[in-house]
């Protein structure tokens, strides 16, 4: 059985990033085996899987088994950034470019010199911005914003996507020259419920790892908890699978983890859902409009229901939209910087720096 670990797992506690893979069941051995084979290459690589199967785990495993592992490897989720700043984080800006560069600043591009860039959701560049990076990618250069003297570039670009990129090529939302430019060498990652024979190691892992963070002895698994993680269809994949494990320590008696610990929640069955949460009275009851919905919420008397149906409202079209934020933000008719907001402060998303410091500066 192979393992790959983040280097930097534990600052990732609130992200919804894997931070470890396993290879054991014959899918996920076969998938070690891609990687191998086209890691040595330079070629663009794609790297297509749901939110929380180890994208970047394997953009990372790439860069470490080809001729590159000595140099950077720069990791960028394209979908962090206002559509304003874009530009300027992957390709720089020199002084006074725009208010507020008040010094050169080198992209994304030219840190990740001689090695590997990630650029993680991909698919939430914008279009203006997809024109720009397919000429980097022709042209073997950069511009930065302010400058006209192109930078030569030497770096093998990694992307990854939990969307459908054919699809988003066809509804016009991702230019079909640049999709072709990206996908190369293409690796599908399965979710972890195509992959049952890796549940089971990653439990373990997880169960050793968070005794010994948490100062515990060992704990252990019972039959009916293994039963229930192999019956599980992880929508959230392997962090998911972590969150259960370390919920279940905090709360399991006699260090035997039992099925009731783990509290799972199988948001693609909406009959799984608890009781009494808006989503549950809103699709388990299947009332014949949103009005009814709404008035069998009132008569539950919920405490803070407005929050709980906006929460749930964001949630349900995030989920619909396959983790999309830029998509989520024209179901609902608002900008992607909006949706990223209110994800991250319902704890979707991991809040970014620039969140964390403006919501610090409020207070």
């Amino acid at each position: 059985m192979a393992l790959i670990t983040h280097p930097h797992a534990r600052e990732l506690t609130k992200s919804v990033r894997a931070t470890v893979l396993v290879f054991k069941d014959p899918r996920s051995l076969e998938l070690l085996n891609r990687i191998e084979r086209l890691a040595p290459s330079d070629a663009n690589a794609l790297i297509m899987g749901e939110t929380g199967t180890g994208k970047e785990l394997v953009a990372r495993h790439i860069h470490n088994l080809s001729h590159r592992r000595n140099e950077p490897f720069v990791a960028v989720n394209c979908g962090a950034f206002a559509e304003t700043l874009v530009e300027s984080e992957l390709f720089g800006h020199e002084k006074g470019a725009f208010t507020g560069a008040t010094t050169s600043k080198a992209g994304w591009f030219e840190a990740a010199k001689g090695g590997t860039l990630f650029l993680d959701e991909i698919g939430d560049l914008p279009l203006n911005m997809q024109v720009k990076l397919l000429r980097v990618l022709q042209e073997r250069e950069v511009v930065r914003l302010g400058s006209r003297t192109p930078i030569p570039i030497n770096v093998r670009l990694v992307s990854a996507t939990n969307v459908n990129l054919a699809d988003a090529v066809v509804a016009g939302n991702f230019r079909e020259d640049l999709f072709y430019r990206l996908h190369v060498a293409t690796i599908r990652l399965p979710a972890l419920r195509e992959r049952p024979g890796d549940i089971l190691p990653l439990a373990e892992f997880f169960l050793e790892e968070h005794c010994q963070r948490l100062g515990y002895n060992r704990a252990t698994l019972s039959p009916e908890c293994e039963r229930k993680l192999l019956e599980h269809s992880w929508p959230g994949n392997i962090r998911e699978l972590e969150n259960s494990i370390h919920h279940a320590l905090l709360v399991c008696l006699n260090k035997r983890v039992q099925p009731e610990d783990l509290h799972l929640v199988d948001m693609r069955n909406h009959g799984a859902r608890p009781n009494g949460s808006p989503s549950a009275v809103a699709a388990g009851q299947s009332p014949a409009s949103l009005e009814d919905a709404l008035a069998k919420l009132f008569e539950q008397n919920l405490p803070n229901l407005y929050e709980h149906i906006e929460e749930t409202v964001f949630r349900e079209a995030y989920r619909f939209c396959h983790g999309n934020q830029l998509q989520t933000g024209r179901i609902l008719g608002i900008s992607r910087n909006i949706v990223r907001a209110r994800l991250e402060k319902i704890g979707v998303l991991a809040q970014s720096p620039r969140s964390a410091s403006l919501e610090a500066a409020k207070h």
